[in-house]
């Protein structure tokens, strides 16, 4: 049951590395099938039974081999559909979403002001500069029109905070006396984080992925970044950017539990955003296999391909 895993996780002592801290270091997948927001049907009810969870799965495998069925020559399915890695299941994670709050797993409404930026696979969407969506399009005119994972500026997976997407889910933690390093596989980025009090940057020099300062809580591992860029969103999915990040304020807390998980916990405070914060959890799982460079500009031939495309169309 739900409630015996966060027990468990309450009482569990974790191995310790040789600075005391416990020992996270490795390679951890982030895939899950948790959804980022709870079906509105589901409101209410926060957590699976384990059976509840087994049947989930197994409609979300079913559901995929029925679609493939369908298209025996493959014609119409996608060619990323076959590098999909949503991952196995839950996990040890039985909620019925990734946002635990508000308490209906929902995204909450957007503060006055503040804008919910889309785009489309199926063409490009008239919008406001800058594009902070990752993927899709306001424009062709040059590369600053187009999503930021196009751009190969920001994955669409890797945040912070990091959320499950199609593929390269996956990233490497590095333990040292007064630094830890996450490394996400997609788009390769590096986050160097200090562990020694050191002060934040000024507000004024901002960054992509913002300005992290990190602490032990006992043995959660609490990250806090600020100095976000105003070029990328609050929150995003492939095809939505929720406001600006340039005044969110983000915290992260990474804790080891009784099951192997590594439990991931972010709250996203952004009132120029949202009208409350967001928190979301999920358990990252050990993984056997090695993250590797995903070189996304040096084998980035489709973005000047698009520009290209466009500038042979309006001379025809």
């Amino acid at each position: 049951m739900a409630v015996s895993v966060l027990a468990a996780q309450d009482i569990y002592a974790p191995a310790r590395n040789e600075f005391s801290q416990p020992d996270m270091q490795g390679y951890w997948s982030f895939a899950t099938l948790t959804p980022l927001q709870r079906p509105e049907h589901q409101a209410d009810k926060p957590f699976m039974t384990a059976q509840e969870a087994r049947e989930f799965e197994q409609s979300i495998v079913s559901g995929r081999q029925a679609r493939f069925e369908r298209e025996p020559d493959g014609l119409n399915i996608g060619y990323n559909d076959f590098w999909d890695e949503w991952g196995d299941g839950v996990g040890d994670n039985l909620r019925t979403s990734i946002i635990v709050s508000p308490a209906d797993g929902r995204i909450p409404p957007l503060s006055e002001g503040a804008t919910l930026q889309r785009s489309s696979a199926n063409g490009d969407v008239l919008s406001e500069r800058p594009a902070r969506f990752l993927l899709g399009g306001i424009s062709k005119d040059g590369p600053e029109d187009r999503g930021l994972s196009e751009r190969c500026l920001v994955g669409f997976n890797t945040g912070p905070p990091m959320l499950p997407s199609k593929y390269n889910n996956n990233m490497q933690l590095l333990q040292f006396k007064d630094h830890v390093v996450i490394v996400t596989e997609m788009i390769h980025d590096a986050r160097i984080i200090p562990l020694n009090g050191r002060p934040h940057l000024p507000p004024a020099i901002t960054s992509w992925n913002g300005n992290a300062r990190g602490h032990w809580q006992g043995d959660t591992l609490v990250v806090q970044t600020r100095n976000f860029t105003d070029r990328i969103a609050s929150l995003s999915q492939p095809y939505a950017a929720w406001g600006s990040a340039k005044n969110m304020h983000l915290e992260e807390r990474f804790t080891l539990n009784k099951n192997g998980s590594l439990v991931y916990e972010f709250t996203i405070n952004d009132p120029d955003t949202f009208v409350e914060p967001i928190k979301g959890i999920l358990h990252m799982r050990p993984s056997p296999d090695r993250t590797y460079e995903y070189a996304c500009h040096e084998g980035n031939y489709a973005l000047p391909g698009i520009l290209a495309g466009a500038r042979q169309a309006e001379n025809r």
